[in-house]
């Protein structure tokens, strides 16, 4: 009986345990992430954005979390957050954008858990947004984000 169990158990968590993560999509309107395998949702998160989140982040200090398709393209080990994988923000175009209003776009935008020293407050904190630009999920997220997104993986980010 214990064995029968163990195995149904398995079957019903093996789309995680065999999921290869090809996506990560943000719908800032919704608060909401998307951990993708193809069509399929892996995985759900509830997140913090920056405190002005409609619209595409533009300049430095502006608050937005931006808009578009990027890479997270490095796990960041000494972050002042609990963990964090970086958002290659800004690209060429942003860039190019930023310069001709002669503002800095901004960068340093990551998937983050919380900051060092209060993950204690996760359940008030992820409940509005509260980050610079970048995307927040509790500590125990931020771990099994980590576990199924590889660098390298695509992120998009829409309203």
């Amino acid at each position: 009986m214990i064995k029968i169990l163990i195995l149904f158990l398995l079957l019903i968590h093996s789309t995680n345990l065999f999921a290869q993560v090809d996506l990560v999509k943000v719908i800032k309107s919704k608060n909401l992430m998307y951990l993708m395998d193809g069509k399929k949702i892996i995985k759900t998160y509830k997140v913090s954005l920056g405190a002005n989140p409609k619209g595409h982040k533009e300049k430095e200090g502006d608050e937005k979390t931006p808009e578009g398709t990027y890479i997270l393209d490095y796990v960041k080990s000494n972050s002042s957050f609990y963990k964090a994988m970086h958002i290659s923000y800004p690209n060429k175009k942003d860039k190019i954008n930023a310069k001709k209003r002669g503002v800095s776009p901004g960068g340093f935008i990551m998937v983050h858990g919380q900051k060092n020293g209060f993950s204690f407050f996760s359940f008030i904190s992820q409940n509005f947004n509260w980050t610079n630009g970048c995307i927040a999920i509790t500590n125990k997220q931020m771990d099994e984000f980590l576990s199924l997104v590889k660098v390298g993986t695509k992120i998009n980010i829409v309203y």
